[in-house]
């Protein structure tokens, strides 16, 4: 029962055969840099078929000032083969200054992996700011604001008081699609007092007339708390007429003292009252709801403001919101994932998620009964046509357990509800493919006296035994059933041949350990554990650890050892 409670917070029929499988270049433009007034420059995504068949491909557009057409056959331009060129078409000309994103949808009925969206991102006007306000604290830390534009720019910083604390650089080479990420960033010198501080940042050279200008750049070095949100922009796509969805951002003091958020405000634009949010108890998370009920299909706008006693009191977050109408489940590509890492490492036995819209119109739900029921609030999900066990259901995800039943290679993932059947898509299942249940850099490995061996937790100790908790590890000897508990008690369902701990780097030295236990956790469902002791000569500090076999390999996690 503790595993599903874990794994949530982790968290047309028939076999498609000879069917092509839709493929993009790329699934985000921009963002795009475009003076008021204009349209900006045409923008190509190629589609290609990595099945069999043709690709029979279908375009629609979120928003009036995307337009996109196909054009003909032609060789790919960074693969070897025919592609298909998706012509998306800027008319941008009547957008008053600010960041637009809309969505092209490519679809094909009769393909795997389809449909697929390309998020397109306008700046209108240009991305770099009008000013930036930066907030350090006086103990050599440092801020940074981040824009980005579509040309190399020439660009240098100057202060008007404290000396050089002011840089602006190009932060990286960019992507494909010219897209360059420029930093401006502020640090604490010493014997900087507290106070106020002021400098520039002027940039020359963009094809955007309006990006060529310069900044005012405030720095404030303080001893107050300095509150940092994240995310910094909040999106919601919902169906019209479902329950209200959830998104959440933290809130952390980047700077001195005690960080205490009083309340946080919302207004809309238009739409009327679909937004709300509320800050918890603790003060460090800000629950935000994005209600449908009354809400027609469209886009809609919103902000939240965030009261605080930090110096940089009053933070606001852009909220953004798509209502659309009922339809299907749609199952996301590339969203296919296991609970434990989120990759794409998926395994017989494995507990894995499928990530996607509409999935489910009620309440989340959970999976209380054992052996797991494989349906959940009129949810099933579909592994080559044979139902799955669930663990977790929700409007965007479904947890569920892959069958140790379901051959390795290339399987084909549905979800239905109440009898409507989403898209196909098509994953690789492996024979083992193990990953350690992550948290942050960590993992969920857990101490003799029950305490986390992560970062800001207890430091694992050499002579103690850790317990190292996974999913994906396969069948084990003897079997365990599908959605059934593994055995309580011996003979217990162990992983043959058992894998080795591998613990340390080149730096530190590494360890190849042999577990004491390697296996299913008794009494629960698709997980398992690996136990092993630490020898004496473990190294200390942050220390990387992993899980190999004869011819797998986990993920890497972090492990805090002390002695």
């Amino acid at each position: 029962m503790a595993y599903i409670v874990l794994l949530a917070f982790l968290t047309a029929a028939g076999t498609l055969e000879a069917a092509p499988k839709l493929r993009l270049s790329t699934a985000a433009v921009g963002p795009v840099s475009v003076a008021q007034g204009s349209s900006g420059g045409p923008q190509t995504v190629e589609a290609f078929n990595a099945g069999d068949g043709n690709l029979g491909l279908q375009l629609s557009a979120s928003v009036s000032w995307l337009n996109a057409t196909l054009g003909g056959s032609r060789p790919c331009s960074d693969r070897p083969g025919a592609c298909l060129p998706v012509n998306i078409a800027l008319q941008t000309n009547a957008l008053q200054i600010g960041v637009y994103t809309g969505r092209v949808t490519v679809s094909d009925p009769n393909a795997l992996d389809a449909p697929q969206s390309i998020t397109v991102t306008v700046q209108v006007g240009g991305g770099v700011p009008d000013r930036t306000d930066l907030y350090v604290a006086p103990n050599g830390s440092s801020d940074e604001a981040r824009f980005s534009t579509n040309n190399q720019l020439s660009s240098s910083a100057s202060t008007q008081s404290g000396g050089g604390w002011l840089s602006i650089s190009l932060d990286g080479s960019g992507s494909f699609r010219f897209v360059l990420p420029y930093r401006i960033s502020a640090r604490h010198l010493e014997d900087m007092p507290e106070g106020l501080y002021t400098g520039a940042v002027t940039i020359r050279g963009s094809a955007v007339a309006t990006e060529n200008k310069t900044v005012p750049v405030t720095l404030r070095v303080t001893s107050q708390p300095i509150l940092h949100a994240s995310p910094a922009e909040v999106a919601f796509r919902i169906a019209q007429g479902v329950a209200a969805q959830q998104s959440f951002i933290s809130l952390s003091n980047r700077g001195m003292g005690t960080l205490s958020a009083v309340g946080v405000s919302v207004s809309t634009s238009a739409g009327g009252s679909w937004l709300r949010a509320e800050v918890n108890p603790a003060g460090n998370l800000i629950t935000v709801a994005a209600d449908t009920a009354n809400t027609p299909p469209g886009l809609y706008n919103g902000t939240l403001r965030i009261a605080s006693n930090a110096a940089n009191n009053n933070v606001t977050i852009p909220v953004r919101l798509e209502v659309v109408a009922q339809g299907p489940p749609l199952a996301l590509f590339g969203g296919v994932l296991n609970t434990a890492s989120f990759d794409s490492g998926l395994a017989q036995g494995g507990a894995a998620a499928v990530f996607g819209e509409q999935i489910s119109y009620q309440s989340a739900g959970q999976g209380t009964q054992i052996p797991l029921a494989q349906e959940l609030n009129g949810i099933r999900v579909l592994i080559n046509d044979q139902p799955a066990p669930l663990y977790f259901t929700s409007y965007n995800q479904v947890n569920f357990q892959i069958p140790y039943e379901t051959p390795a290679g290339e399987a084909i993932v549905r979800v239905e509800r109440q009898g409507q059947t989403s898209n196909p898509l098509a994953v690789q299942i492996a024979t083992r493919a193990p990953r350690i249940i992550q948290v942050g850099d960590g993992g969920v490995i857990v101490n003799p006296d029950a305490t986390l061996a992560i970062r800001g937790g207890r430091a694992a100790r050499p002579g103690e035994a850790l317990t190292i908790y996974c999913v994906g590890f396969g069948p084990t000897s003897p079997g365990s059933a599908t959605g059934a508990a593994a055995a309580a008690a011996e003979p217990l369902a162990r992983v043959s041949p058992a894998p080795r701990v591998i613990i340390g780097s080149a730096f530190t030295g590494v360890l190849s350990l042999d577990p004491i236990y390697a296996g299913l956790t008794p009494s629960l469902v698709g997980l398992y554990q690996v136990n092993v002791i630490l020898p004496e000569d473990t190294p200390v500090g942050d220390v990387p650890l992993y899980i190999e076999g004869e011819d797998y390999r986990s993920n890497t996690v972090i492990v805090p050892v002390s002695r």
